[in-house]
Order: C-alpha cells, then sequence, then structure tokens
C-alpha cells in the first residue's frame, strides 16, 4: 500500500507520485543516523545507501561517507554514481581504527537475527555440518562490541527472524550480557529496519520491539513473519513517519533517480 506524498507542513503534494514502501524503507534507515555527529556511516545495501546519503544531505550533515573503497568523500553523489570530491584517504587498517573507536556506525545485513539481536551471515544450520555456506563472520563482532550497529532486513520473514540463530557472527544483548563487562562496555545494538517496520530493543531485557510499522502493513503480518514474540506497544502501533517534499525529491532526482531501491524493495 502506498500513501500521498506530503509537503513540509504535512499536506498531499497532487505533483509527487505516491510515496512507495522502498521511500519508506529509506527514511527509516535514514532515521538510524539521526544525531549521530560526526561519525563514518558505513551502510550494506542498497536502501541503507540511500538512506545514509538522504540523512547527509538534510539533517546528518556532519555525517562521513566513503566511496565504498578507501576515500572519504565531500560530496553526495547518486548511488553507483562516482564522487567527484575526495576529502580524505581511509585505508582499510585506517577503518579499523575507527572501528575499534566507535566512530562509526553500521548498517548490516542479517541472513538470520533474533530476539535479543544476535546475526548470523557465517551459515546455516550446524557449523560442524552447515546446510549453507554464507559469507563467514567477517568483521561483525568486532563490529557489534565496539561502534553503534543496525540492521537491514530486505524480506521480512521466519527464515530470518528467528528463536535462536545457528551461528552468532553479530553479537546480540545476552551474548554480550554472558561475556560480561568487556564485551557491554561499547555494545550498542540502535535499530532493525525491515521491509515491513522498525524495530529496537528498548526493552528491560533487551527483546526486540516494534518501533513502527510501514503504512498499509498491519502488525498480524509482522507477528506471522516473524519467529519469535515481538514486543509491540499496546494501543495502535505508530507508522514510519512520512517523507517530506523535499526528502522525496532528494530520493527519485538526486540519490537515486535509476530508482534502485525498487529492485531491493517490491512496492
Amino acid at each position: 500500500m502506498t500513501t500521498p506524498a506530503t509537503t513540509p507542513s504535512g499536506t498531499p503534494s497532487p505533483a509527487s507520485p505516491a510515496v512507495t514502501r522502498a521511500e519508506y524503507c529509506v527514511i527509516a534507515c535514514a532515521e538510524a543516523w539521526r544525531d549521530n555527529g560526526e561519525v563514518l556511516a558505513s551502510p550494506m545495501g542498497t536502501v541503507p545507501s540511500i538512506g545514509a546519503r538522504l540523512a547527509r544531505l538534510t539533517f546528518a550533515p556532519d555525517l562521513l561517507l566513503t566511496d565504498g573503497e578507501a576515500m572519504l568523500i565531500g560530496d553526495v553523489p547518486a548511488v553507483g554514481a562516482p564522487s567527484g570530491v575526495t576529502e580524505g584517504w581511509l585505508p582499510y587498517r585506517r577503518h579499523l581504527t575507527m572501528v575499534m573507536g566507535g566512530r562509526r556506525h553500521v548498517m548490516m545485513g542479517a541472513s538470520q537475527i533474533d530476539r535479543f539481536g544476535n546475526q548470523n551471515i557465517s551459515c546455516i544450520g550446524d557449523w560442524r555440518r552447515p546446510k549453507r555456506q554464507l559469507l563467514g563472520v567477517r568483521g561483525a563482532p568486532v563490529n557489534t562490541l565496539n561502534n553503534p550497529v543496525s540492521y537491514w532486513i530486505p524480506r521480512h520473514s521466519t527464515r530470518v527472524f528467528v528463536e535462536k540463530v545457528d551461528m552468532i557472527s553479530g553479537v546480540g544483548y545476552d551474548s554480550a550480557a554472558a561475556a560480561g563487562p568487556s564485551a557491554t562496555r561499547f555494545h550498542d545494538l540502535r535499530r532493525v529496519v525491515s521491509d515491513l517496520g522498525v524495530f529496537d530493543f528498548a526493552t528491560p531485557d533487551h527483546a526486540m520491539r516494534v518501533v513502527s510499522l510501514h503504512p498499509g502493513v498491519p502488525l498480524d503480518q509482522v507477528r506471522e513473519a516473524t519467529g519469535f514474540a515481538l514486543v509491540a506497544p499496546d494501543g495502535e502501533v505508530p507508522a514510519t513517519r512520512e517523507p517530506t517534499a523535499e526528502e522525496l525529491r532528494l530520493i527519485r532526482e538526486v540519490v537515486d533517480p535509476r530508482g534502485l531501491r525498487d529492485r531491493e524493495v517490491r512496492s
């Protein structure tokens, strides 16, 4: 389901096509970097990349962006387009220094994620004899123990949102607590954005809760697509906020004029 675009004052903008599900996801991802200050944004995926660029162009001007390789960039090119302004050199070793120092907010993907935010990108099934071999643990443990982490899930389903991950790649709240102060000192899972809604871990036991649902998504649909019991607010669940007319223009004309977002999230 889509809704009419709105102007900054909240009134419908008849000149703009209806807001798509992908565009709500972009807004939700962009909001992950609100009030972060001068930190490195590391978005993984098309929609998070659009979201990070949108945040930089609007409410997070201090956000640092890279070209996806080894350069800090000073402009905000469209996704997939080259940068024309180089601000700094950020090779792998310096990138790791920023990770260890907490000056980076990464939005990773997850093949599995559970109620306490443990993430798996390594294998499906028993590690000793997996059914599927995936990326491997990579940098997920250091990411989740040293700098803010959010997650982007383009297909919300019980295959991804599971009761318990098959292998812990990114450290969740229960695993960090079990490991002790060295794991919890800088552990900070901010939010999970999926094609159905936005979630966080702001509950007494850090279990995943519903923050908002994208317009047209009922709570029952989310519960059916989740392999564990989600914490939800009493009463009506808030809707993911509407993009302003200017945000829609930036998404459609500046950051993603080729409409790559719609390939990752179906309308």
